[in-house]
């Protein structure tokens, strides 16, 4: 198996919840898991660290450590308002040009900010602060409402648990969603969260705040090989469906539709990479009907076939033991599905 270098840059006043993060997905080893990463931590001047929890953390490794790494991940930035070390910017600079992927935890948008990396791109960010990224840097296009933004070379997330949630998808796109699954399971957390981040923001949103559709979702997330529609979720949930695609645009920030296929991908994905039922068979168990509506609807989320991505990522047996195929993709988007169109 093929082994993936995260190395994390940390900085004075260093968030320990947001490195550790990181640390948690890619830095330990799973019993039952292969061992899909080497972790390690650098600062420009090794020594002694100062965090914003009251201690020091010792690092070793200066910059560069870096230039070995496939991807570089800065776990919070606490001073952004500052102009960042020349030192820091050149070598986000040099590794993103090598082509390692950049990643940004929380207040970490803000040094890619600096380093040019997000200049007329996509970017997101703690809802506190995505005010002050837009002002400051508006050639970058913010998106305080979103939990992480993944462009394939660049990954921004919002504050604090969006971290997990970023980590865990990129672990997602390097390993598959099976790797991530195992991993969320042992941190006791769901592998994707459905909505924004506003959800959790107090002040100017908390209207947007509603009762919570974690009921419905666990209903239509067991019963997927149904034909459900939006006709069905909304009685389910008691509600109108007009009301129904309302608290899902609030909460979860897409249509009942989308959301339901992409429950459905999803779970394409994990019967591809973990047994050999043919593509039409998984078509059916996840409630897109056909092997060619599957491929359709595969190919339009995760920019691949079913058959391509189950080589990449499928179980395969090998004498007495079995391994998982690893390469690396990056989903760019999803194509929208109405909300009236559930299949």
């Amino acid at each position: 198996m093929s082994v993936h270098r995260v190395t994390a840059l940390v900085l004075p006043g260093q968030s320990t919840f947001e490195l550790a993060s990181a640390a948690e997905v890619f830095g330990l080893r799973r019993p039952g898991l292969p061992h899909g990463y080497e972790f390690t931590v650098c600062t420009e001047h090794p020594g002694a660290v100062p965090t914003l929890a009251g201690y020091d953390m010792l690092v070793g490794a200066d910059l560069t450590a870096l230039d070995a790494a496939d991807t570089v991940l800065v776990p919070g930035w606490h001073d952004r308002t500052q102009p960042a070390p020349p030192a820091v910017i050149d070598v986000l600079q040099r590794a993103h040009g090598r082509g390692a992927r950049v990643v940004a935890i929380c207040s970490a948008t803000f040094l890619l900010a600096q380093a040019g990396l997000l200049s007329h791109r996509r970017a997101t960010t703690h809802w506190r602060l995505a005010g002050e990224l837009a002002a400051r840097f508006p050639d970058v296009e913010v998106e305080p409402d979103t939990l992480y933004i993944d462009l394939g070379d660049v990954a921004t997330s919002a504050g604090t648990a969006a971290g997990i949630d970023l980590c865990l998808h990129l672990a997602r796109t390097d390993h598959g969603a099976a790797y991530a699954a195992h991993v969320a399971r042992h941190m006791v957390m769901p592998p994707h969260r459905e909505g924004g981040q506003l959800q959790y923001s107090t002040g100017a949103f908390a209207d947007r705040q509603a009762e919570s559709l974690a009921p419905l979702l666990d209903w239509a997330t067991e019963r997927l090989h149904q034909p459900l529609t939006l006709d069905a979720l909304a009685a389910q949930a008691r509600t109108s469906p007009r009301t129904l695609a309302r608290r899902f645009a609030g909460q979860l920030g897409v249509s009942p539709g989308r959301w339901l296929l992409q429950q459905r991908v999803a779970a394409a994905r994990a019967l591809l990479e973990e047994t050999d039922l043919p593509v039409e068979t998984v078509a059916q168990r996840v409630g897109l009907s056909s092997a060619t509506n599957l491929r359709r609807r595969f190919h339009a989320l995760v920019h691949t076939t079913p058959a391509a991505y189950r080589r990449s990522f499928g179980h395969r047996e090998q004498g007495t033991g079995s391994h998982i195929r690893i390469s690396r993709t990056s989903p760019r988007g999803t194509t929208p599905v109405s909300a009236s169109s559930i299949g």
